[in-house]
């Protein structure tokens, strides 16, 4: 079962103090990436890290909202949101409890979330669903980079 971890980190959400935020050039600490890829290190030796990548802070992106059946752009920094997400990993395990372990395991600053969500598999559709979700275009793409 493939799993995505989402990574919530305190510097990038709209609640923590300005002096405690991803301002402009902001990088992570090299300890905190040695720290991290040891663990992503882990997760690959253990055959389930699937995909991996770090976010840029929310002012350098824009968020599309659909109203009225118009989409609307707003560019960072002025995205209003409740949590950001920093980065992810998807992981290929048992359960979810062994999802929720190596969540636990995360270098994590203090206030940082993980947030785990199942992926859903074609096998987890009903069959009409199945038919219009199975496009050769679209799954020649992403075996194609998955190959890269």
């Amino acid at each position: 079962m493939r799993y995505m971890m989402f990574m919530i980190p305190k510097v990038y959400q709209p609640d923590t103090p300005d002096n405690e935020k991803a301002g402009e050039g902001f990088a992570p600490p090299a300890d905190g990436v040695k720290k991290m890829m040891k663990y992503n290190e882990e997760l690959a030796k253990a055959g389930a890290l699937v995909s991996l990548d770090g976010l840029h802070p929310v002012h350098k992106g824009a968020r599309v909202t659909f109203k009225g059946g118009r989409p609307q752009v707003t560019d960072g920094p002025h995205i209003e949101t409740k949590e950001v997400v920093g980065g992810y990993w998807i992981i290929d395990v048992k359960s979810k409890e062994e999802a929720v372990e190596w969540a636990r395991r995360v270098p994590a600053a203090d206030g940082d979330v993980i947030e785990i969500r199942k992926i859903f598999e074609m096998e987890d559709f009903p069959e009409d669903v199945r038919e219009v979700a199975d496009n050769e275009v679209v799954n020649a793409q992403v075996e194609k980079n998955m190959n890269r």
